[in-house]
């Protein structure tokens, strides 16, 4: 679809792998909505060649870990398509340093100073927003658009390849527990982000979690056991 003579879509993996899925023919419908939403003088964020950046910079084939955030940063500058993330010179925000703080307190190391996060996303996390828009200052402006269609859907694809560890964090985030199969992929729960990293798998066995490259994050939740 083009839109300002930007062509915005997914990469074609996603593309092949959702063609099955009840999106069909809807995957770019949100779109509609906010190209009138910009018509309208209204300023969306993030910026239109990056809506899909979580899927751009993780493909299909390599994820591992899903991480739910809710909205985009709905303040000019900061929000780059990846859940939690913020474009480079930005300060970090507070959902990301509080993830920063729990995994100093559990694991004694952290990264301070990164906040754009797209070396998590190549090394297979996909940081996914449940609304992948929003107007500027209007935090949920987005979330009736038809991003939950396409949310549930790729939840669905994920699912069926299977041993994906999902990150369901938060009260929205929570409410995709059920397009998810406990016994074949890995679901942790937390109203406190990153402070229960190990999980009982349905084969009863807890799958602990291993420290061992500087990129701690992707390799340390992939408990597949390989």
């Amino acid at each position: 679809m083009q839109i300002h003579n930007l062509n915005i879509k997914l990469p074609e993996s996603w593309e092949e792998e959702l063609k099955n899925t009840k999106l069909k023919g809807n995957i770019y419908s949100p779109l509609k909505q906010i190209y009138s939403d910009i018509n309208k003088g209204h300023d969306v964020y993030p910026p239109l060649d990056e809506i899909f950046n979580a899927f751009n910079l993780c493909s299909f084939d390599n994820t591992k870990v899903v991480i739910f955030g809710q909205d985009p940063y709905h303040q000019k500058g900061l929000a780059n398509g990846l859940a939690f993330a913020v474009n480079k010179g930005n300060k970090i925000p507070p959902s990301l340093r509080n993830i920063y703080k729990e995994i100093q307190d559990d694991l004694g190391f952290c990264y301070h100073n990164l906040g754009n996060l797209e070396e998590w996303a190549r090394q297979g996390v996909l940081l996914l927003n449940t609304s992948l828009s929003v107007i500027d200052s209007l935090p949920g402006s987005h979330s009736n658009i038809g991003w939950s269609m396409l949310i549930d859907s790729v939840i669905q694809i994920l699912n069926n390849k299977r041993d994906v560890i999902f990150l369901l964090w938060g009260s929205s985030s929570a409410k995709k527990e059920y397009l998810i199969d406990s016994k074949v992929n890995y679901v942790l729960k937390s109203s406190q982000g990153f402070q229960m990293l190990c999980h009982t798998h349905s084969n009863g066995l807890k799958q602990n979690i291993d420290i061992w490259t500087p990129y701690w994050f992707p390799i340390a939740l992939y408990v597949r056991l390989c």
